[in-house]
């Protein structure tokens, strides 16, 4: 059984910061940033926009690869460029102070040493605010960019990430906290019993180490992961610290709530050593009249080319032969992400949907919760989620940048905080202390 939050907890938010915004259609939006996907300064505003409003983290989701093959469908979406989220998210945390800096890295087309090395480093230089969104990627499309024709087995792609995660985070204990002392006067740089050398050999990997980056100012980068099959459920309940998923209704939420808490627990980590952040698509207005007019406008600019080649993307199949206005048809099991395929159908099926009706219904948030309304519709399911035992934060994912940000900050925020439901003030400089989530001892220091 779930234990509902209690009255003075507060929920944790992430700015999921997708270049022009969430909606497929939404690069078309008069407050949209076009150029977004090479627009530094575009990300800079965002950034210090979600830094002044207390967000805990902005978020970049990647993709080693250009997600969609129909050309006709991708050329009428702000889809096909992106900066690689490591090199942005150092140069903005340059430029911001407190807010955590989390960024997507696969680990189907990475190394271990790579990956602790790149966060390591980026949570060197932000002061102590990097996550990593583990994700094992799912796309063919990626795939042929690295020497591969197909992409490797569903269940072997997270056999391997459960094992990258062990060599990362190994690799990340290289060192001791003080085991740098520098002292000039002695000549000793650093302590050589406070060394420590990984030598992995597993399945997978073989890393001797160690890592030559100093630990990390938070101990270690925040762990993220994305799956929602039970192959992710899994590696999620064993690594991650924060879990970002997405969800049609409370409760499916709160039964993936209560199932990743319980999974935890079989591993022998307590409930509130993880974090679990559903993805939010909010339209909001000051009146809720406002709001449904403001999405309307947006879903009237999607083509229905674009339209069909999202939906099939989301399902990992083709569409394009099947008319618009009939049923999804039965799909073929997927290599590709099988828990966003089965969000897909059995939403399609649970509400009788046509193929048109799913693809409008997932423009903007892909398969996570949409709300349309004012700012209390907005608080209200936020708050009730939260409550109720189906979020500890959640993932706001903006209808089109920067104005949709923007419009959440000013309306809705004020509202959370008139609830207790949100921070005014950061309380502490590292993305763990926004999440409240402890600084782990080195393994020497047990």
């Amino acid at each position: 059984m779930t234990v509902p939050h209690s009255p003075g907890k507060q929920l944790a938010l992430g700015a999921f910061l997708m270049q022009t915004g969430h909606h497929i259609a939404g690069w078309r939006h008069p407050g949209a940033q076009a150029d977004a996907g090479s627009n530094f300064a575009h990300y800079v505003e965002l950034a210090r926009q979600a830094e002044a409003a207390k967000f805990d983290a902005i978020f970049i989701s990647d993709s080693v690869g250009v997600r969609n093959r129909d050309i006709a469908s991708l050329s009428r979406t702000a889809r096909s460029d992106q900066f690689e989220p490591l090199t942005l998210l150092s140069a903005l945390a340059a430029v911001t102070a407190k807010i955590g800096l989390i960024a997507t890295a696969s680990t189907s087309f990475n190394e271990p040493y790579n990956i602790a090395r790149k966060f390591a480093s980026l949570d060197q230089i932000s002061g102590g605010r990097a996550g990593w969104n583990l994700v094992t990627s799912s796309g063919d499309g990626e795939a042929e960019n690295f020497n591969l024709v197909k992409h490797l087995d569903h269940a072997l792609r997270y056999e391997r990430a459960a094992e990258f995660h062990q060599v990362v985070t190994g690799l990340w204990d290289s060192w001791e906290d003080d085991a740098f002392v520098r002292d000039k006067e002695s000549g000793q740089y650093f302590q050589p019993e406070k060394l420590h050398v990984l030598n992995h050999k597993g399945k997978h990997f073989a890393v001797r180490g160690p890592l030559n980056v100093a630990r990390s100012p938070q101990g270690r980068p925040v762990i993220v992961q994305a799956g929602a099959s039970d192959a992710g459920r899994d590696l999620a309940a064993r690594t991650a610290e924060v879990v970002f998923v997405a969800h049609q209704t409370f409760d499916e939420a709160r039964s993936f709530y209560a199932d990743i808490k319980h999974r935890a627990a079989a591993y022998g980590r307590a409930p509130d050593e993880i974090r679990i952040m559903p993805g939010i698509f909010p339209v909001v207005a000051p009146t809720r009249a406002e709001a449904q007019e403001k999405f309307r406008a947006l879903q009237e600019l999607i083509p229905t080319v674009v339209g069909v080649g999202l939906l099939s993307q989301m399902v990992s199949f083709d569409l394009s032969s099947f008319p618009v206005d009939g049923p999804l048809p039965e799909l073929p099991p997927t290599n590709g992400a099988k828990s966003r395929q089965q969000l897909m159908v059995d939403l399609a099926r649970r509400e009788g949907l046509s193929i048109r009706e799913t693809y409008l219904r997932i423009a903007g948030a892909r398969g996570h919760q949409q709300v349309v309304g004012a700012p209390a519709d907005i608080a209200d399911l936020l708050e009730s989620w939260f409550r109720d035992g189906g979020a500890d934060g959640f993932n706001i994912m903006s209808p089109a940048h920067p104005a949709g940000l923007r419009d959440f900050i000013e309306l809705v925020l004020p509202e959370l905080r008139r609830r207790g439901l949100f921070r005014s003030e950061y309380q502490g400089s590292t993305l763990r202390e926004h999440l409240g989530l402890r600084r782990p001892p080195h393994p020497a220091a047990r």
